[in-house]
């Protein structure tokens, strides 16, 4: 934990806090900065005049991660407040003046989120068997930088070269030949019903129709990357989710209500299974995922009560005994981490206060929140180990924090503008607080792959985020001013699509107008699969929130890694284990070289240019000069881990 690891991790950390703020704002997305930051201090760090350890790069990494989790939390609540709209009344009506408010959710939540994960690190990052595939990318970069003496650094930089060369050639933002993944409609053809009674009398004919709607895997190394390293069940889990929404869901809820795009004003049948996925699948997905929160929480329990338990009695013992405990077991200690939530819920309970102006309200919502978001952190960590941070669903997170911030509101009797501003300030700092333990243990796991020690990355942890609370808001006030000709944020170069999601829900839930209906129907279908024996619910529920596209991609990635399987099940137990760390170095590289790319062409965009280049035969043959990227990346993770040495 040396100056020159700590401040080179909080200057990455503001580099890519401030891409992504476009970026999330722009595509909805953020670009994890586990995988960049680490390639860029291990090269750093090779400098002579500048030279580090091991040790040091994983400090930096650790800091770094701290701007995109900050501003993920941050661009998918704070916005929110310019697009409510009560009767022509805004809540706030520019971010300027919100500054402090903006700063001080930003600061509560990521200090919460640290200190909730602290006490979650063992049971996730030891005790539980996830894959964990962004931390095992990361510990493979920092491991391959230093056996320089063998081929691991080639594999994997020539791969992150490769993701980079993918990722322009992909984005519309680089030289686009390739287009990222083509959809389009799939229509059934027209039937007729004949409806009848409980005595069989005819009572009326329907036409019915619809369609599926169909897309690509998107052509995406780091997507690809992930499938590959969490392998084939747990990719296929996952994309299941996909087919029940896309193949099943939505044509069934297009075939039995065929007036629907007449009634919504389009006449584009895929413009209407995307709003009945956004507006009816995602809410029954997310009450999906709180019946598989609350398996997860109940399986993880024994783990759980074992870890808050003997973190205090190890320490304890060792303090008696005289004994060290092992550094990479050493967190800071339980008891400050006790005391630091106590005193954190003093500033909570004020954000809530000067939301609700009522402090019986306030402290109510301070304590129940704050049960929550331990609970979504522990969650949200689960699922950063099995899927990895860059597709954690924090936006389905937040909404679950924001449903049972709606409700408590409703129970106490906050309504109005008044209630619908308490929602999302709750709602707020849980999302800070999921996205900030989500990104930290994903590190903590990284570093407990490269022997690093917990209380130090902790520390740093804590450092980058007061620093980087005080800062966000900077960028993100910069490009509301700088897009006001198109409506700022939430208008159409910015269109803040979480943030404006949670706008809509929370005076939704507060009017008296949300379809809990959907929540209780994931809900159910939530208690199915667990009692049909489903492997993992929040993953299939996971696979039905995220567009098809994206878990179809994961899924290839699976499959290719099935195939590599496949060809290699013949051979001995240790070319199996050096194929396996090839393909796995091979994969880290991709996931890296998109990462790296897709932050360093946001930056150049925001600089004014609009595209490295142009090609007019893109959008009409892009798609299938796609399926090139395709067979070039399946080449790289089957033919080269294959090769014997």
């Amino acid at each position: 934990m040396t100056v020159k690891a700590v401040s080179l991790g909080i200057f990455l950390a503001f580099v890519f806090g401030s891409a992504n703020a476009y970026l999330g704002m722009k595509a909805g997305q953020t670009v994890a900065a586990t995988i960049p930051a680490a390639v860029i201090a291990m090269a750093l760090f090779r400098i002579p005049a500048f030279r580090g350890g091991i040790l040091e790069q994983n400090i930096t990494r650790t800091a770094a991660s701290v701007g995109e989790a900050l501003v993920a939390g941050a661009i998918f609540t704070i916005p929110a407040f310019m697009m409510v709209d009560i009767g022509g009344q805004r809540l706030w009506t520019d971010l300027r003046s919100h500054y402090w408010e903006a700063t001080l959710i930003l600061l509560v939540g990521g200090l919460i989120g640290v200190f909730f994960i602290i006490l979650l690190r063992r049971p996730l990052c030891v005790d539980a068997p996830l894959p964990w595939p962004e931390s095992v990318a990361s510990y493979e970069i920092v491991k391959s930088g230093e056996a320089s003496e063998t081929k691991a650094p080639r594999y994997i930089f020539g791969a992150l070269g490769f993701g980079g060369l993918i990722e322009i050639l992909t984005d519309e933002k680089g030289a686009q030949i390739f287009r990222e993944y083509i959809d389009g409609f799939l229509k059934f053809p027209r039937s007729l019903i004949q409806h009848f009674d409980l005595e069989k009398k005819p009572i009326g004919d329907v036409t019915h129709f619809g369609g599926i709607p169909w897309s690509t895997p998107s052509l995406s190394p780091a997507l690809i990357g992930i499938g590959y390293i969490i392998g084939p069940e747990l990719s296929s889990i996952n994309v299941s989710g996909g087919i029940i929404a896309w193949w099943i869901l939505i044509p069934l809820l297009l075939f039995f209500d065929p007036d629907l795009p007449r009634r919504i004003g389009t006449n584009d049948p895929a413009v209407a299974a995307n709003t009945v996925w956004f507006n009816v699948v995602r809410p029954i997905a997310v009450g999906t995922m709180l019946v598989g929160a609350a398996s997860t929480m109940y399986s993880m329990r024994e783990s759980l009560w074992t870890s808050l338990r003997g973190i205090f009695t190890a320490s304890a013992a060792a303090t008696h005994e005289a004994k060290t405990i092992d550094p990479t077991e050493q967190d800071i200690p339980p008891r400050w981490v006790v005391i630091c939530t106590a005193v954190l819920l003093i500033p909570i309970t004020a954000i809530y206060y000067y939301f609700t102006h009522g402090l019986v309200s306030a402290i109510v919502a301070a304590v129940i929140m704050t049960v929550t978001g331990f609970l979504l952190s522990a969650v949200g960590g689960y699922l950063v180990g099995l899927v990895g941070s860059s597709n954690q669903p924090l936006s389905g997170l937040t909404l679950a924090a924001l449903i049972i911030a709606a409700l408590v509101m409703l129970t106490i009797g906050v309504t109005g503008l008044s209630g619908v501003a308490a929602v999302l300030g709750v709602a707020a700092v849980v999302c800070v607080a999921c996205s900030v333990s989500g990104s930290l243990i994903q590190d903590l796991k990284a570093g407990h792959l490269l022997g690093g020690t917990p209380w130090k990355m902790e520390v740093v942890e804590i450092i980058s985020v007061i620093l980087l609370a005080f800062f966000l808001m900077g960028p993100i006030i910069a490009l509301h001013q700088a897009n006001l000709d198109t409506g700022g944020i939430g208008g159409r170069a910015l269109p803040a699509p979480q943030a404006g999601l949670m706008a809509q829900l929370a005076k939704g839930i507060v009017g008296g107008q949300m379809a809990w209906g959907l929540l209780g129907i994931g809900a159910a279908f939530g208690i199915a699969l667990l009692l049909c024996g489903a492997r993992s619910p929040m993953l299939i529920a996971v696979g039905m929130y995220l567009p098809f596209s994206t878990s179809s991609a994961i899924f290839v990635g699976g499959l290719i890694k099935w195939i590599l399987n496949r060809i290699t099940e013949r051979r001995s137990a240790e070319q199996k284990l050096l194929t396996e760390e090839k393909g796995t170095l091979l994969a880290s590289g991709l996931i890296a070289g998109e990462a790296i790319v897709g932050i360093l062409l946001a930056v150049v965009f925001l600089t004014g240019i609009p595209a490295i280049a142009t090609f007019s035969f893109a959008p009409a043959w892009g798609g299938w000069l796609s399926l090139i990227g395709f067979a070039a990346l399946a080449y790289v993770l089957i033919r080269i881990p294959a090769q014997a040495e």
